[in-house]
């Protein structure tokens, strides 16, 4: 399916089912309407229906930016934390 590239709230959508199992770990595809459950996450995948969306997020903004952020920070931490106990 197509990957979604930004944060957004469905305005529009035709039988709209999403992979979020990147960003969840659940395995089942969740049905996505503008009355129910509207937002869409960017790093998820369409895999089937259409729809239109409002961008709210993009890059490091967006939830997957958020999580890789997060992520990314760790490992620096780490690193600088095994050299300052090295004496370097």
């Amino acid at each position: 399916g197509d990957l979604l590239p930004a944060d957004g709230v469905l305005i529009q959508g035709n039988d709209l089912k999403i992979d979020e199992s990147a960003l969840t770990g659940e395995s089942d595809h969740v049905r996505k309407s503008p009355d129910k459950d509207p937002l869409l996450l960017s790093g998820t995948h369409v895999m089937e229906g259409s729809g239109r969306m409002v961008v709210t997020a993009v890059g490091a903004n967006s939830q997957s930016g958020i999580i890789f952020t997060l992520l990314g920070a760790g490992g620096d931490d780490d690193e600088g934390d095994r050299r300052d106990r090295r004496g370097g």
